[in-house]
Parts: structure tokens; C-alpha cells; sequence
């Protein structure tokens, strides 16, 4: 981690988007810039749950502006957090695309307990330090979160369905203020909030803070207005409280320091917070500095460090709270994850991708816990509704699709499967689940994943089907499951592959022909060649070696095969890259199999043009 790098976290809150950048600067956070922008998407959801067209202009501007600043930024760089309203739209993968796309940078829709902790991390870090226990508020547009925490930890978190804008929608319509609106909201959020006395009782915490949003606001205009600067008292909240009911609407309302966009929710806010008080018979409430953002920028930087990323801990502990066999996750996770390098190293978010399957494959066995038998299905509703400190809802979402399609038919997975890299996340786990089936390291040595054209191929020696038939057996089933259908997945053993045919036609007359039995030192490449029983080996350059198949079957699929010479051919650009070891190719109505294949640029002569070449090292199948 790099002391000074920049960071910024995005909030999509109910009533606001912010934007803060901080640097790390001799460990300490400094803030760079902040941007706050009254959006009031919560606001713009109808009756049936779903962002109207306009909420949804108001916020892609805003994040079209915000993407601007932030260009260049690194995907380390950049979290962005979505909360209550995104929740609870129906209609948010709409929005989540756009906004996606105008940003630069996905945004993750969190849990109402992630926002609680992240709240409490951005509290927790700019409060002096102390061993006090804290009782956290923060009341947001459309949820409050209430946070029991200790030093840097947070013990206890919750998320309530309330907040300044949901409530001023709802009890003061049109603006008016009335003493019976008042009651109203009032008994109704200490209703929603009642079940938080017992998580919460006053003899668990020592202070209690408010961050940011209704309590910052309400300190900052109580201060403007002659009150003690720095705290929420109750005296002061009842002589708000008396202000608004004097105004009788919001536009009549005139007091200092009150800006403009507060004015709309003020009346929520107000009712919420003195419910609270009321409900925790509170004499004041301190305003603390930090909130989500900054528990945000926090989070992001301590994933940039080595081992201090908050899912990995989780995901330790989930596999720890549900009994998870530590030596068969583990085993799961090295095959999946070795068998996606194989297929997935090229695409630049292979990385991100790779962890999640990791992830997936130390929690595939979760659902045991519950009963092995559907064990996929409990695993996968287990991750779906478990509190998971530092993912975002999709991402759990993604672990429990993939949970759940470790084993058995893929029919109401189609539609996923249709984004390539899900599909390849997938395919290395059951293919892991399979070859781990008797709960031991499988020897995957002489096997090789590969993917082309939508169509995955596994390919492995004769003797490593024979060696584990079992295994073979369960790969050959996978293969004819009905989402792989069209040759999207198949699994072939080595010598059967030259049997098929060719994947390559190569014409004799544009071919360089250099014969022998053995290769010179500086001609064998390091890459992947056939070993003597048929099974792919790593070549080496240390060692000059011919380069055998002696295929040892006894249906004898290669006939009158005893030795194979090895031919190098050299081929012009248009034959480089997409042709790889393992694969057959005729060369003047010749079969051969590729046993190793290089793809270089050639020097020009007599200071000519360089060019790209392709060399490969054929056996010939006689047959």
C-alpha cells in the first residue's frame, strides 16, 4: 500500500450522493475533496417500490459527474456504496447499469447491517481513542442505523425501515406541521424502533454519538441559533420542535442557518429524533465527524493491504459458524481456482472473479449444516440472507448462485449462465466438487482446461482414466448435463483426441521442414508438451530430450504406433496464437498432434521486416 494514494468512496444515500477523495499520507487519512449533491432519490420511489424516470435522470447526472472526478482512478481505488432506497427499488438493476456505465465503477448495494458497520468504522476512527462503549445513531433519508461498538469494533448492529425523508413523506404531506402529525410520526418510530431497546439497553453503552445526516444537520442549526455547539440536547430539540409547529409549513419556516435542502425532510428528521430520545430517555446525543463514507474509504484501503481485507475474515468465519470441512474447502478452492487460471487469465477482470469463486468454493459445503441432503440449496439460501460484514448484497448473491450450482441440473441457472465469466466461475467448481469427490487431493496434472468459441474442453491422459475411473465416469456425466449441450463442455482423453477431427488444416507447400529425433537445447521452449504416457508436461530448457508419445492402450486407438519423430514446422502470422498443444492438424493430408507449440517474432535478413512465426513440434499418427 502505497502511503500516499488516493482513494474516494461514493455514497447513494435516500436524500444525497457524496463524493469524498482522501490520501493516505504517513498513515493517516486526509481528506482531498468532498462533493455533496441533494439528489432525493427516496423520494422518487412509487407505490409499487419502483424509481420513477425522473429519480433515476436526478442520479445518473449526478454520477455522470462525479465519474469526471474520479477518471483514472484505479478499481482499487474506488468503492462505491448504494443504501435503503436501492434496497428496497425493484426496479434498481436499471438504474445499477447506467449508473455503472456513467460512473466507471460498479457500485454495491448493501445490506442495512454493512452500512451499520461501515457507519460505525468511519465513526469509530475519527473519535478520540478510547475503551468506552458507544451507542452509534445515524439517521438517514429512508433507514437508521443504531451501532453498539467498542474501540474500532462494532459488536452490534441493526438497520430500521425509517428515516428523515421516508417520514416526511408520510406524516407531513404538502410541508404542514401540526402538533398531531407530530404524535403520529412520533409513536409510529418509536413502534419501529421498540425491539431496539432490548439489542441496545442503556446499560450496555456509556455515550451516545450521531453521525452525520439528521443529527449533524440538527447540531449545526441548533449552534447557528445560540444553543451549546457540539452536542443534541433535549432542550434544544424541543425548542426546534416548537419553532416548526409556530411555522405550521415548511415555507413559512425561517430560521437561521436552516438551508434550503433540508428544509423537505426536516419534519421526519425532527419526529425520528425526538421518538429516539423519548424511547432511550437521552439527555443529549453527540454529533460525531465520521459516517459511511469514510467507513467506506477505510474499508477500501484496508483491502488494499496485504491481510486485512474485512471478507476474508468472514468468510472464515461463516466457514467456521457452519462446520465447513476446512480440508475439502480447501482442496475445492485450489482445484477451482487453478482450473479458472486457465481459462479466465486474459480478461482484466478475471482477478475480482477468481476471488469470488475462491470465496464460493471454501463456503460450497456451508448448506451442510443444515442436511446434506439438498445441502446446494440451504448453502445458497444461507448466503443469500446471512449478515456478511464487508460484501455487498450482489456479491453475496453471486457466492450463493454459484453455491448452489455446484452440483446436480442447471435449468433455472440459463439466464446466468449467459454472462461468460459466470459461466466459466461455474464450471471450475463442479468441476472441482467432482474431481475432489472422495474428499482428496485429485491429480490433476495431466489434465488441461481450455475455452474457445463459447465451448469448453477438458482434456486428460488415457492413463489418468484409467488410473481413476470413478473420476473419468463423473467427468463424462458433466458432460451431457443439459446446460452444457452443443458441445459447450466436453471431456476427451488424450489419445481419443486424435481420433477427431483436426482443428487445423495446414497446405504442405507453405510449411519449413526441419526433421529429427531430437531437439536442440535452444529450440525446446518452456511450455507444455505430451509426456510417454500421453499426459501434458511442462517442457523444460535445461533438458534437451526427444519428444515421445507411446500411447500404452489396450484397444490400441493409435495403430502401428511405436516411436514418433518429431517435425518443427515454422508457419507465417496468420497461423500464430490461436493454435496450442494438444491439438491435432493435418499437414498435407497427414494427421498430427501438436506437442508443442511456440509463437515468436523472426528477425528479417539483410535488415528486412520482421515478422511473427509460429513453431510447432508435430508427432505423426500413423494410423
Amino acid at each position: 500500500m502505497h502511503t500516499k494514494s488516493l482513494y474516494a468512496a461514493i455514497d447513494l444515500g435516500s436524500n444525497s450522493f457524496r463524493l469524498e477523495i482522501g490520501q493516505m499520507d504517513a498513515g493517516q487519512l486526509r481528506r482531498v475533496e468532498y462533493i455533496k449533491e441533494t439528489v432525493r432519490q427516496g423520494n422518487g420511489l412509487d407505490a409499487d417500490r419502483n424509481l420513477t424516470p425522473e429519480a433515476m435522470e436526478r442520479g445518473w447526472d449526478c454520477l455522470a459527474r462525479f465519474g469526471e472526478r474520479i477518471a483514472g482512478f484505479k478499481p482499487s481505488q474506488v468503492r462505491a456504496v448504494a443504501t435503503q432506497t436501492l434496497r428496497e427499488a425493484r426496479n434498481r438493476d436499471v438504474f445499477l447499469t447506467r449508473a455503472h456505465e456513467l460512473l466507471g465503477f460498479p457500485i454495491d448495494v448493501i445490506a442495512g447491517r454493512e452500512e451499520a458497520r461501515l457507519i460505525y468504522q468511519g465513526v469509530s476512527r475519527l473519535l478520540p481513542q478510547s475503551d468506552e462503549r458507544r451507542l452509534v445513531i445515524d439517521i438517514g433519508g429512508r433507514s437508521t442505523e443504531m451501532i453498539l461498538g467498542q474501540g474500532f469494533n462494532a459488536l452490534r448492529m441493526e438497520s430500521y425501515r425509517l428515516g428523515s425523508g421516508s417520514w416526511s413523506t408520510r406524516y407531513f404531506p404538502g410541508g404542514e406541521f401540526s402538533a398531531a402529525a407530530f404524535r403520529t410520526a412520533e409513536v409510529a418510530a418509536q413502534a419501529v424502533l421498540d425491539e431496539a431497546l432490548d439489542t441496545f439497553a442503556k446499560d450496555q453503552w456509556s455515550v451516545a454519538y450521531g453521525s452525520s445526516g439528521t443529527v449533524g444537520a440538527v447540531a449545526e442549526l441548533l449552534a447557528n441559533n445560540g444553543w451549546p455547539a457540539g452536542v443534541v440536547g433535549r432542550a434544544g430539540l424541543d425548542w426546534l420542535h416548537g419553532r416548526l409547529l409556530r411555522a405550521g409549513h415548511v415555507d413559512q419556516l425561517k430560521i437561521d442557518g436552516l438551508r434550503d435542502d433540508r428544509k423537505a425532510v426536516i419534519g421526519g428528521g425532527i419526529s425520528v429524533l425526538r421518538a429516539i430520545f423519548d424511547l432511550f430517555e437521552l439527555d443529549q446525543l453527540l454529533p460525531a465527524q465520521g459516517a459511511l463514507r469514510q467507513g467506506a474509504l477505510y474499508d477500501l484501503i484496508a483491502r488494499d493491504a496485504d491481510d486485512t481485507d474485512v471478507r476474508e475474515r468472514t468468510v472464515g468465519w461463516l466457514a467456521t459458524r457452519f462446520s465447513v470441512d476446512p480440508a475439502q474447502a480447501e482442496r475445492v478452492r485450489q482445484v477451482s481456482t487453478a482450473l479458472f487460471e486457465q481459462v479466465a487469465a486474459p480478461d482484466p477482470l478475471a482477478g475480482r472473479f477468481s476471488a469470488k469463486l475462491d470465496w464460493a468454493a471454501r463456503l460450497h459445503e456451508i448448506g451442510t449444516h443444515i442436511s446434506h441432503s439438498d445441502a446446494h440449496h440451504h448453502g445458497a439460501y444461507i448466503l443469500d440472507h446471512v449478515d456478511a460484514p464487508g460484501f455487498s448484497l450482489p456479491e453475496l448473491h453471486r457466492m450463493s448462485q454459484l453455491v448452489l450450482g455446484q452440483r446436480g441440473k442447471l435449468r433455472k441457472m440459463e439466464a446466468a449462465l449467459e454472462e461468460e465469466l459466470f459461466a466459466k466461475q461455474l464450471l471450475c467448481l463442479r468441476l472441482a466438487v467432482l474431481l475432489c469427490h472422495a474428499r482428496k487431493a485429485p491429480d490433476t496434472s495431466a489434465m488441461k482446461l481450455g475455452y474457445k468459441g463459447g465451448a469448453f474442453r477438458l482434456v486428460a491422459s488415457n492413463d489418468w482414466a484409467r488410473r481413476f475411473p470413478q473420476s473419468a465416469w463423473l467427468l463424462q456425466e458433466e458432460a451431457a448435463v443439459a446446460m452444457w449441450k452443443d458441445s459447450a463442455l466436453s471431456f476427451v482423453r488424450l489419445p481419443d483426441l486424435f481420433t477427431t477431427e483436426p482443428v487445423q488444416r495446414i497446405s504442405a507447400d507453405i510449411t519449413q521442414v526441419t526433421q529429427s529425433a531430437f531437439l536442440e537445447q535452444h529450440d525446446i521452449p518452456a511450455g507444455v508438451s505430451t509426456g510417454p504416457g500421453g499426459e501434458l508436461v511442462r517442457g523444460r530448457r535445461d533438458i534437451p530430450r526427444p519428444l515421445l508419445f507411446l500411447p500404452r492402450t489396450p484397444e490400441r486407438i493409435l495403430n502401428n504406433i511405436t516411436r514418433c519423430l518429431v517435425v518443427r514446422r515454422t508457419l507465417p502470422t496468420s497461423y500464430a496464437g490461436n493454435i496450442q498443444a494438444g491439438a491435432c492438424m493435418e499437414v498435407g493430408g497427414v494427421r498430427h498432434v501438436i506437442t508443442t507449440a511456440v509463437h515468436s517474432w523472426q528477425s528479417g535478413a539483410d535488415g528486412g521486416a520482421a515478422a511473427q512465426v509460429s513453431k510447432f513440434w508435430l508427432a505423426e499418427l500413423s494410423r
